[in-house]
């Protein structure tokens, strides 16, 4: 029998289970601060902060106990001195990974997309590391965790994840009195702004440009209504944000 072998029939399952409470006990504190983030219309939500917290107790586990078959196999328990650091290599495999999820990240306007997908990018290099250190039991509950998150909250959505993005455009005459307008319409609508942009052009029309969130996505006779109820509207658009 291996040393390999040795180190993963020592663990049993008793030690899984505190191994699985860590991970659950990541994924509860990760969540909390994520649902208060995302009250606050922040684009690092419920779903990120997990995959970010479980991630990185995934990589502390394996960092402690995933390399024990290259130390001094002495008594038989996990608490064994290390003739060498191979947690090394799973440190540059955390950080090399980070360049992988910042290509899948994007700006549209105020709205940010994708860090959920790098962070699961991420926790997935952790899934990665602890099946290739012999850990498959954890490597497969802490798959299974994730999977089940990412399936409720798409079908379920929480916090700011609920709401429709849209970016509303309009070109106006007199840019003063339709600001008013505006604000006031937009409390109506029960909106929250999270980008803004006006400007002022020189044959003395005002572009407004802004990125709003609503719980359903603001219809075409929405934007009808409203143009006809202002006629200093010379052309307004609405675009949904995907």
């Amino acid at each position: 029998m291996g040393l390999t072998e040795r180190l993963i029939e020592n663990i049993g399952i008793q030690q899984y289970l505190t191994l699985f409470l860590h991970i659950l006990v990541a994924f509860i504190l990760g969540a909390i601060v994520g649902w208060e983030r995302s009250k606050r219309f922040k684009e690092a939500g419920v779903r990120t902060h997990i995959l970010v917290s479980c991630g990185a107790a995934l990589f502390m586990i394996v960092s402690k106990y995933g390399f024990a078959d290259l130390a001094r196999f002495g008594d038989g328990t996990l608490g064994v001195m290390r003739s060498a650091d191979p947690a090394r290599v799973a440190a540059q495999v955390v950080s090399g990974i980070s360049f992988l999820g910042a290509g899948v990240i994007f700006k549209n306007g105020g709205t940010i997309k994708g860090l959920s997908t790098a962070a699961g990018l991420w926790a997935t290099a952790g899934i990665g590391l602890a099946a290739g250190a012999g850990l498959y039991l954890l490597a497969f509950f802490v798959t299974l965790l994730i999977s089940v998150m990412q399936i409720v909250t798409h079908r379920f959505a929480i916090g700011s994840d609920s709401y429709a993005a849209n970016r509303l455009q309009f070109t106006v005459k007199n840019g003063y009195e339709f600001n008013q307008s505006l604000h006031k319409q937009l409390d109506e609508w029960g909106v929250q702004v999270t980008d803004s942009k006006v400007n002022r052009r020189k044959d003395g029309t005002t572009e407004y440009d802004l990125t709003v969130l609503r719980r359903t996505e603001l219809t075409y006779a929405e934007m009808k209504a409203f143009m006809e109820a202002h006629e200093e509207v010379l052309s307004a658009s609405n675009n949904p944000i995907r």
